[in-house]
């Protein structure tokens, strides 16, 4: 079943109130994961720029990679900007970084989904990052794939979900979706640890649009709410799955 509708995952359809919540859980997530102490951090997470302001703002410097392989630019704002923290740079690999040269790597927005060529972009992660560093990775989940699938009547692909799971969307994009277990292996093949891998968020949007509606000062306490719990390695909700690794 799948907990969202396709025409939603942009974030423009009805779900108004849900996405509300969902970004809340995001930048709630990342205040939580960003190191404690002044640290370089790698955002590759599609030239978006909310990732890397947030790190910004919490004292990082912060090396936001445009066209990092499928980079996509926000609507009215400038592709390169350099700013006192926050320095852009064009690439579609990184070559450009030394080995061990980054704390931290943020690969939201599902950037490792839209790269097929995951294992590869993962251990360029791997070696940029410093030992002891860590990485924060989004992708696709197999419910999300599974769901597309089943809309546009590819029903003999959902028995495969023990391979690579490649899905046509409707725009023409192919989006990679992963199991917790393909996730978990993706990264320790590259020599990460796994710290932990859940669902971005295991509340319906029907709960979140019950609750908000009642009461609109509830986002906070749903934000807590969703982050307090653990369904560690649990892929059966959420559209998302996001990993903390660390290098070793």
């Amino acid at each position: 079943m799948l907990p969202i509708p396709a025409e939603e995952l942009n974030g423009s359809g009805t779900l108004g109130p849900y996405w509300t919540f969902y970004r809340a859980v995001v930048a709630e997530q990342l205040n939580r994961w960003l190191p404690r102490s002044p640290s370089v951090v790698l955002d590759l997470s599609r030239g978006q720029g909310r990732w890397s302001a947030q790190a910004a703002r919490a004292g990082h410097r912060v090396i936001e990679v445009v066209d990092f392989r499928r980079a996509v630019a926000v609507e009215g704002q400038p592709v390169l900007r350099d700013a006192e923290r926050v320095r852009q740079v064009r690439s579609d690999d990184l070559r450009f970084l030394p080995d061990g040269s980054v704390d931290a790597v943020l690969a939201e927005d599902r950037s490792m989904s839209l790269e097929l060529m995951a294992e590869s972009a993962i251990a360029d992660v791997a070696r940029v990052l410093r030992p002891g560093g860590r990485a924060l990775v989004c992708v696709d989940s197999l419910v999300l794939g599974m769901a597309i699938l089943a809309e546009q009547n590819y029903w003999a692909h959902l028995r495969q979900t023990s391979e690579v799971m490649l899905v046509p969307w409707p725009d023409g994009s192919i989006t990679r979706c992963f199991s917790s277990a393909q996730l978990r292996e993706l990264l320790t093949d590259a020599g990460l640890e796994v710290e932990w891998i859940r669902p971005r968020t295991v509340l319906s949007p029907s709960t979140v649009d019950h609750v908000l509606a009642a009461d609109s000062r509830a986002l906070n306490w749903l934000v807590r709410t969703e982050l307090e719990a653990h369904p560690d390695d649990d892929d059966t909700v959420g559209i998302h799955l996001v990993a903390s690794a660390r290098r070793v």
